[in-house]
């Protein structure tokens, strides 16, 4: 998995400052993601109509940026859109929680590069040995990308997606619908084990993950991180 921000543009900064209702700004969490040790409410989120602006303006620009190939055309993009839209609806994932994995594993390139360190992590959401892929393919078809989404979202037969991460930090934590479970699972879904009362610590993966997804939540896209593990 990718797991962090690669390249910023500082055109893109100039020009979507000021059109969001929240703010491209970067808070380092850290601790258990409980509100009481300060990470943010679900209340303090975007709603999903600024979460997908906010984030859908830099998509056709994120392949070129990494060197991944051609970069998303306004169909991909939409197809990304309707793909995170139908899989929420199916799993019950909230699609702002989907969305902020996908930027934080692809930045929204269709054509991310698959990663193997030991497990083989394709797409858009660098699945766990998913089938989804578009690497190298000009136009991305919508069937692949809503396979892509399917498979960080809904698992694999080898491995857990956002929906069993969500359903085993629910157990575990005894909580229903809590910005703590959204949170755990983010870090579970980067480093596949957890340390509930310090989500900063990435076991391995990237410590960042969680605290990166708080803010991808809260409107971060392009603003300077102030965690960097």
């Amino acid at each position: 998995m990718y797991g962090a921000t690669f390249l910023s543009s500082a055109a893109f900064l100039a020009l979507f400052s000021g059109s969001a209702a929240f703010s491209d700004s970067y808070t380092y969490y850290t601790g258990d993601g409980s509100i009481a040790a300060g990470w943010p409410t679900i209340a303090s989120w975007g709603t999903w109509a600024e979460l997908w602006e906010a984030n859908s303006a830099i998509m056709g620009e994120t392949c070129g940026w990494n060197g991944w190939g051609a970069d998303d055309s306004t169909t991909e993009i939409a197809d990304i859109k309707t793909a995170i839209e139908s899989v929420a609806s199916a799993s019950g994932v909230d699609e702002r929680f989907i969305l902020a994995i996908v930027m934080q594993e692809s930045e929204g390139c269709v054509r991310v590069p698959t990663t193997n360190n030991g497990v083989v992590n394709p797409g858009l959401m660098q699945s766990h040995d998913g089938t989804g892929t578009c690497v190298d393919t000009n136009p991305c078809p919508q069937s692949e990308i809503t396979q892509m989404i399917e498979d960080g979202t809904e698992g694999t037969s080898s491995g857990n997606g956002l929906e069993q991460y969500i359903a085993e930090v629910q157990a575990y934590l005894d909580l229903d619908i809590a910005p703590r479970v959204y949170y755990s699972a983010a870090r579970l879904y980067n480093s596949g084990s957890i340390d509930y009362s310090n989500l900063d610590d990435g076991l391995g993966s990237t410590d960042c993950y969680a605290s990166d997804v708080a803010n991808r939540l809260t409107g971060w896209v392009l603003a300077s991180n102030t965690c960097t593990a």
